[in-house]
């Protein structure tokens, strides 16, 4: 509600609350200036009496709106019999002087707030006829001229006067029907809000589940990957009589051992590869695919096609992760001769092709990943979706291995 309703509600309460003394008022001043049309003390009498009646029914009237503040201006059994006694009051003081009328226009006022239902439209009709008979100069009515015009007079006034009491329902109705609206608006604020709470719940468990992948798939990809390549460097050092051989292997070991823990230093902090540290994606791939063939003594080339690109630092990082998986799974499992690395840019996108001359295998019976073993084609498939990329694989038993990913053009400074 704002402050002009506010505003506005008070004044009405006002109106009903001090409207009929001053109706009543103004009907016993204009009554004792035509003091002619009253016969006799009896009348004088009765009408003074009437009017302390009158009196005392308003302040009663007065006194207990505080009990009826909690019901607020509502129709009730208490309403309607003040509403007869004041009309029954009204009428008798309009018999004895028709200027009493202005006292029984008071039921205009407040008929709709003290009568129930279709009965107000009754009260509306009982104070007409009293105002009606004023009009024509007093009751009773007593010539056929009256009697025609009183029957005139109580149509006019109770047509307007229902059509008065019509707009203010149809009003009211619209109070109640915005009152209901904002009611349901608020429940609905109340049930965003909690939505609200719940989708960030939700949102934060979401971050910490990815982030939880985030970190299994770097350790996989820095930790895991450099043991198996410091665990295959001291076979051959367990395996070779040759002890320069075997130094040199070692070297390598601790060479695997140090880049492995600066990896794992920058997953935790989600930065970038050591590789890409000083160069960019071209130069960081043909070390890795160079280093890789070394250790695994399979012959290795790699490739760079189109106008190579400064990309994104989260593009750059994720095709390089995409090749470390791919040579890592195919020094376990592909027994290759040859494997060949292309990386691509076009003008929307970046494409990283890996193909091996291995055993290669049907990537429809792909045996399920257990807990101790690597994140493979799945992990490399959610780090290309992650960057709004995709992964396909193309394999079959005796025929190689071809791998490609395809992830959006992203430059360094967008």
């Amino acid at each position: 509600m704002t402050a002009g309703d506010s505003q506005i509600d008070r004044r009405l309460e006002q109106l009903h609350i001090w409207g009929p003394y001053a109706l009543l008022g103004v009907g016993a001043v204009l009554a004792v200036a035509s003091a002619d049309l009253m016969d006799g003390p009896a009348e004088w009498y009765t009408a003074g009496a009437l009017v302390g009646a009158a009196l005392l029914l308003q302040t009663w009237w007065h006194g207990t709106r505080h009990r009826r503040a909690h019901r607020g201006r509502s129709p009730s059994r208490a309403g309607t019999a003040y509403y007869a006694i004041r009309w029954a009051i009204a009428f008798v003081l309009t018999w004895i002087n028709p200027f009493f009328a202005f006292y029984a226009a008071a039921g205009y006022m407040d008929a709709d707030e003290l009568i129930p239902g279709m009965w107000r439209r009754l009260g509306l009709f009982a104070s007409v006829v009293i105002v009606a008979g004023a009009q024509v100069g007093g009751l009773p009515v007593r010539t056929t001229g009256q009697w025609l015009g009183f029957a005139g007079l109580m149509v006019v006034n109770y047509a307007l006067q229902a059509f008065v009491a019509h707009i203010t329902e149809q009003e009211e109705q619209r109070s109640r029907d915005r009152a209901s609206t904002i009611e349901a608006l608020q429940q609905a604020l109340d049930e965003n809000a909690a939505l609200h709470a719940q989708l960030l719940v939700q949102a934060r468990e979401a971050g910490v589940a990815d982030e939880r992948r985030r970190l299994a798939a770097e350790i996989h990809d820095t930790l895991a990957q450099g043991l198996t390549g410091i665990i295959a460097q001291l076979q051959v050092v367990v395996n070779t009589p040759d002890e320069n051989q075997a130094r040199e292997h070692v070297h390598r070991a601790m060479d695997l051992a140090r880049h492995s823990l600066g990896e794992a230093r920058r997953s935790v902090h989600n930065l970038a590869p050591v590789a890409l540290d000083d160069a960019g994606l071209p130069e960081a791939l043909k070390q890795t695919v160079t280093d890789w063939g070394e250790r695994t003594g399979v012959r290795a080339e790699f490739t760079v096609t189109g106008i190579a690109q400064q990309l994104h630092d989260e593009i750059a990082a994720t095709l390089l992760r995409i090749a470390q998986e791919a040579l890592s799974n195919a020094s376990r499992h592909a027994r290759a001769g040859r494997l060949g690395v292309t990386l691509t840019f076009l003008d929307e996108e970046v494409i990283l092709d890996i193909r091996d001359d291995g055993v290669g295998f049907d990537p429809l019976a792909l045996p399920p990943r257990t807990r101790t073993g690597g994140f493979g084609l799945d992990g490399m498939r959610a780090r290309a979706e992650r960057i709004a990329g995709s992964l396909t694989v193309e394999s079959e038993p005796g025929n190689g291995t071809a791998l490609s990913a395809r992830v959006p053009l992203v430059r360094h400074d967008q």
